[in-house]
């Protein structure tokens, strides 16, 4: 084949493919068979290869990854990614619809959507084809997962027609489906590894992954909804969505119009109950004013547009029986009593377990075995117990006693003052403790062994090969192939056996190499020093620069640092005291690893905040807290744990302590909003 047929042939295929999977993915009707579909995809694959030049960064060959990001860039978005605000309640939508039209005057139309419980994100398209794609980030900027997102065959990397602008942004959410969930939580268990706690977790946990090829693996697939900017050649928020769709993005077919707030309550009482037969998630619906002028009048707050609002589902309840109390321990010591519960079904999933929390909580409840319990999804994510049925208690019930020594190692329990958990004091020698600190060494947020997971840490554990987290580096090939772990099925009990075979074997010597060039703010953190998280350890870390700078620190010296206290003090003072820790470091240092700080860990942006100390405390829609600790130092300002007479600000999010703000009003320390903080350094 000459080089005129090759390019020939490739835009024939790259159509034919195109067509396949929008067919497939976002029309849910496919034309030709599997068989077919990857006989035109490999042959693409190799024409691609062979006339390198044909190939283009929106060929459906993108959809099957293979490239690898080390570092996901922090891009500004071109419009702030804003969130909604929510309500509970049919009074509060109610209060908006009068707001709108006290606002309007005129005739109001709505548009109601379901709310996808997914990870948010942003798609520039530049002349028909996707060039970036951004999460939502701190609302600002974002984190660019093009790459990623590449591997989504519901996601048109070329558009379709050509009524499309020039360019324009695309927002939406990305979701997990609960069939491609269920696949790889299987696949997960059968490789040894813990399985993801929700979809909306594994779809936030994909996009992040390094590799795109094992993305593509991960069936992710997107909504979308949401067509930001000014100049858009539509008149409605509802035509954007019908313009999208005919340029190949799968938008939702729940999407309706409302003229009265009557439509927009039957619209919410259908999918109250409709949701669970989804074959993906929602949280709420959201209502949005169609008109797109109107929404101009309306504009925004500092966090929220004014024409649209999240009306999110009330937590389920559900009565059950408590069957029995197990106790679970840490990496900490810090034991948490869990409830075993005759299975009951809740917001679409059978509830078996739920958490107790402490001692504190099980004497507050007063609950005892045999008891009817009132149980709630958190968050529609973890089941919690909240009351007692007391007029279904039974006369001879005893109240639940907390244990005494641990139900691991049978070590007496203690429990600081001021402390409400109780802790395991055998640190060395409890096997969860072990196992818990190596899994925190390999987690995402520390070392971010990619390669292992808990379950295949468990296997190292209980085959004798790792007792400490210097241990994974003495690993080898010779060590770990042929290791095996035989499991219990579930559901049909049968006793399965897996094995670590060469394909696992090579991606987890792969990911220990990598973790050799782990910072050293996360190094420390990975140790698993008790109160040094992952603040802390950059604030130890920027402060005295090296491991061994740290490890000569007086008492005196450490408190000079910033959030740093007695309580955190005095731990990292007994870490470093204990020998066996200090030849731990010795170890790691032999590995390779890096116990120096090679560059400031903040990039300054400004000098706005210099001389300021802030108290960030409560929970924030743009920004996580330790996101806005990182915004306060780039601009200059310190961040403190507590307020005093010298704190400047309170930065104050929702569900914040009341005692904090208490002691503010007291200092006359002034008490800033998120929309506040945005103005100070915007």
């Amino acid at each position: 084949m000459d080089k005129a047929e090759a390019k020939d042939r490739i835009i024939f295929l790259s159509e034919e493919i195109r067509k396949h999977n929008h067919n497939y993915y976002v029309l849910s009707k496919p034309s030709i068979s599997d068989y077919e579909f990857d006989m035109l995809l490999e042959e693409l694959i190799r024409l691609e290869k062979a006339f390198p030049e044909y190939g283009a960064p929106d060929s459906p060959t993108q959809h099957v990854g293979g490239g690898v990001t080390r570092e996901f860039s922090q891009v500004q978005h071109k419009y702030p990614m804003l969130s909604l605000g929510n309500t509970y309640s049919e009074e509060e939508i109610r209060d908006f619809e009068e707001r709108i039209q006290k606002t309007i005057g005129d005739e109001v139309e709505y548009v109601c959507e379901l709310k996808f419980d997914g990870v948010a994100i942003g798609l520039t398209y530049i002349n028909g084809s996707l060039v970036q794609a951004l999460t939502r980030g701190d609302g600002i900027s974002g984190d660019d997962v093009t790459t990623n997102i590449k591997t989504i065959r519901s996601i048109p990397l070329k558009l379709r027609g050509t009524s499309y602008p020039d360019e324009f942004e695309i927002r939406g959410e990305i979701i997990l489906p609960h069939a491609s969930f269920n696949r790889m939580n299987d696949q997960r268990m059968e490789d040894g590894d813990e399985p993801f706690a929700n979809p909306r977790n594994a779809a936030s946990g994909s996009l992040k992954m390094q590799d795109s090829a094992e993305v593509a693996k991960r069936n992710l697939d997107g909504f979308f909804y949401y067509l930001p900017g000014a100049g858009l050649p539509f008149k409605t928020h509802y035509e954007c969505l019908v313009n999208a769709k005919s340029w190949g993005f799968k938008v939702s077919d729940y999407a309706v119009r409302c003229k009265t707030i009557e439509e927009i309550f039957d619209y919410l009482t259908t999918w109250e109950v409709a949701r669970h037969e989804l074959p993906f998630d929602i949280d709420g619906i959201v209502i949005k004013v169609n008109d797109l002028k109107q929404q101009e009048i309306l504009g925004y707050t500092a966090k929220s547009p004014r024409w649209a609002i999240s009306y999110k589902f009330k937590a389920e309840q559900a009565a059950t029986e408590l069957l029995s109390v197990v106790y679970q321990v840490g990496r900490t010591g810090a034991v948490t009593p869990v409830a075993n519960l005759r299975p009951v079904q809740l917001a679409g999933t059978v509830v078996k377990r739920a958490s107790l929390h402490n001692a504190d909580i099980i004497a507050n409840l007063d609950v005892r075995i045999g008891d009817m319990v009132f149980v709630e999804k958190g968050g529609e994510i973890i089941p919690k117990i909240v009351g007692v049925d007391l007029a279904k208690r039974l006369p001879d019930s005893i109240p639940v006693a907390f244990i005494s020594h641990c139900p691991e190692c049978d070590t007496a329990l203690i429990r600081s003052e001021g402390e409400s958990a109780w802790y395991c004091p055998n640190e060395a020698e409890c096997p969860p403790q072990i196992k818990g600190k190596l899994e925190h060494f390999i987690s995402r947020k520390a070392m971010n062994i990619d390669s292992l997971g808990e379950g295949k840490t468990g296997m190292l554990f209980d085959s004798g090969l790792v007792h400490s987290c210097a241990d994974f580096y003495s690993l080898s090939y010779e060590t770990l192939i042929g290791l095996e772990k035989t499991y219990e099925s579930t559901p049909d009990k049968k006793e399965k056996k897996i094995s670590f075979r060469e394909k696992t074997v090579t991606n987890i010597l792969k990911g220990i190499e990598a973790s050799k060039n782990t910072s050293f703010d996360r190094v420390l953190y990975a140790l698993g020093i008790r109160f040094a998280g992952e603040t802390v350890a950059r604030k130890l870390a920027s402060h005295f620069g090296s491991v061994d700078n740290l490890a000569a620190a007086s008492y005196e010296s450490l408190i000079e640092v910033e959030e740093i206290g007695d309580k955190i003090a005095d731990s990292i003072l007994f870490w470093f005291s204990l020998p066996k820790n200090r030849e731990l470091i010795e170890r790691l240092k032999a590995s390779g690893l890096r116990f120096t700080l090679d560059e400031p860990l903040v990039a300054r942006v400004s000098n706005k905040l210099e001389g300021m100390t802030f108290v960030v405390s409560g929970v924030f829609t743009n920004f996580s807290r330790d996101d806005l600790k990182k915004t306060i130092e780039s601009h200059g300002g310190k961040n403190i744990g507590s307020v005093s007479a010298k704190t400047s600000y309170l930065l104050a999010g929702e569900n914040m302590g009341p005692e904090k703000r208490k002691k503010a009003e007291k200092l006359g320390v002034t008490i800033l909003s998120e929309a506040d903080f945005s103005n100070m350094i915007s």
